[in-house]
């Protein structure tokens, strides 16, 4: 930040205040600030200089800003005035910088505010030397909150920056990051007065703070043990969040198939630290922190968007691209209730993510990318009636064969093919099993960390930590089949004709019943369960 006054003939001309008219002609006043904004789901330090000269009394905002950064201006003024303050009568550009990217929000209306009173001189600007301002001004000075502080904070840290003024309601969010002085701001003119405010300002240096918080929940967690029967279904469930593995349960109506998905939240582990920071900056960015923003989100996401959601709101878009749910489900769970309902489109854009574990989104201006490393899960209908291949005792299917393949179509093969288990659910007998006898989340979730723990240790080294990403050499390395599992995979990759994704599938897969067996070598008993779990490669 830096103050500069630039004047002719005149040696020393503080704001034209108490100058003749004849010496305002010759006064230039330059200033500059620093605040930030959100570029995909990371922060952007953007430098705002103001200059104010003689001349006709104006405000002119350059540097590619959006109609939400024009309009600044008029909330400045009137916070300015309303805090008891003087907005300067005098010709004033801003310009926000670099000029050739893109800004958009409201959360430069403190660095302009103060940077307009800095040039007018006052306020002094050796108190805000090296420091971020981040806020929204209300007509009537106070700040507002915005989204993204998280990790505009953390590029503020990153680049050396050692202090950050934040709306108060944001300060505990931008407290989580170490090693930068944050200090809040309830509104201009106590901001000016000095005045304490409820949040004082800490002091760290250097990682995370320990806090952690879960995402909201509605009621008391469901338990595993409430689902009758379905042993196959739950068993598919636990390999699925042992190793991250995407899973699609397919039946009548009323089988628990929804059910099975909401329970996976409470089978996965919690989120490391650097997964938990990831995870609350992109709540940050999408302004879904709510009201705690007081720690880190542990809890992984579990997000069930509507089928008519559109494909920009699953995968991200916009004319300045912003996250979607596969973002929003970054570490954590996306379910597709109904899969077949949704549009083709959206189903085709996620055959990248799943692939990729990133969105890539581009526009003219440039590209952005998004991360989407989710374990998706979904549930279908075997066909429109939802009985299709029904025992006799069960409802007759209504549908005819047509119908049946139009359906089943909408989801096509190349999306089955990235789904690692596609389990079928039977109606069950009411008699078939009782609750209390049925393992429970936590027995389950004891199970599944045991087995998350000893693949982090085995990929620690290669920066990946779940059985879902082995690839390549890696996958051959530590999913190598004994000759007999290899021949049982050969005869079954050829009887069936899979593709060689779902032959690498069938091995990840297999990997993961060794590990929540305890094994580091995987037997011909783990590739044949693996196998069964690929129904549709068999119809």
């Amino acid at each position: 930040m830096a103050r500069k006054i630039v004047t002719r003939k005149v040696k020393e001309a503080p704001f034209s205040a108490g100058l003749s008219a004849k010496e305002r002609v010759f006064f230039v006043v330059y200033v500059k600030m620093t605040g930030a904004c959100v570029i995909g789901v990371e922060g952007r330090l953007i430098e705002v200089e103001v200059n104010i000269c003689s001349g006709l009394p104006q405000v002119n905002v350059v540097g590619l800003a959006d109609t939400a950064v024009r309009e600044s201006v008029e909330r400045v003024r009137s916070a300015v005035q309303n805090g008891g303050l003087q907005f300067p009568m005098e010709r004033i550009t801003v310009n926000l910088a670099p000029a050739d990217m893109r800004k958009e929000g409201s959360s430069f209306d403190l660095a302009i505010a103060a940077g307009i009173l800095c040039a007018s001189g006052q306020l002094q600007p050796d108190r805000l030397d090296n420091a971020l301002l981040i806020g929204e001004l209300a007509l009537n000075g106070e700040v507002r909150p915005v989204p993204g502080v998280l990790p505009m904070t953390e590029q503020a840290r990153n680049m050396g920056m050692r202090k950050a003024y934040v709306p108060e309601e944001s300060a505990d969010e931008a407290r989580l990051i170490e090693g930068i002085e944050v200090e809040s701001i309830r509104s201009i003119r106590d901001w000016l007065d000095d005045r304490p405010s409820a949040s004082a300002p800490e002091r760290r240096s250097g990682g995370i703070r320990p806090q952690s918080r879960v995402l909201p929940r509605d009621g008391e967690e469901p338990d595993l043990a409430d689902i009758v029967g379905h042993t196959q279904a739950k068993r598919a469930l636990i390999i699925a969040a042992a190793g991250m593995h995407n899973i699609l349960f397919i039946g009548p109506p009323g089988t628990g198939k929804t059910m099975l998905c909401r329970r996976l939240p409470g089978l996965l582990p919690p989120l490391s630290d650097e997964e938990a920071l990831t995870v609350t900056k992109i709540f940050s960015v999408c302004g879904k922190l709510g009201d705690s923003r007081s720690g880190l989100i542990r809890r992984r996401p579990f997000r069930s968007p509507h089928h008519t959601i559109s494909s920009a709101g699953l995968i991200g878009g916009g004319s300045v691209p912003k996250p979607g749910e596969v973002t929003l489900a970054h570490h954590g769970v996306l379910f597709l209730d109904e899969m077949p309902e949704f549009s083709r489109i959206c189903l085709e854009a996620l055959r990248q993510p799943l692939e990729d574990r990133e969105v890539t989104i581009g526009r003219a201006r440039g590209v952005c990318r998004f991360p989407a490393r989710f374990m998706l899960a979904a549930s279908m209908n075997p066909c429109p009636c939802g009985y299709y291949g029904s025992e006799p005792a069960d409802k007759p299917c209504t549908c005819s064969e047509s119908s049946v393949l139009r359906y089943r179509s909408r989801m096509s093969g190349p999306l089955a093919d990235r789904i690692d288990l596609q389990v079928e659910l039977p109606r069950p007998s009411v008699r078939s099993s009782a609750p209390a006898s049925s393992m429970t989340t936590e027995e389950a979730r004891g199970i599944v960390q045991e087995a998350s723990e000893r693949q982090r240790r085995r990929y620690a080294r290669y920066g990946f930590a779940r059985n879902s990403d082995l690839q390549g050499a890696l996958l051959r390395r530590h999913a190598a089949l004994t000759p007999t599992g290899e021949q049982l995979l050969a005869d079954v990759y050829d009887r069936l004709g899979l593709s060689l994704r779902a032959h690498d599938r069938i091995l990840k897969i297999s990997r993961t019943i060794a590990d929540l067996a305890g094994r580091e070598t995987i037997e011909p008993e783990d590739v044949a369960e693996a196998i069964q779990y690929r129904c549709l490669d068999k119809t």
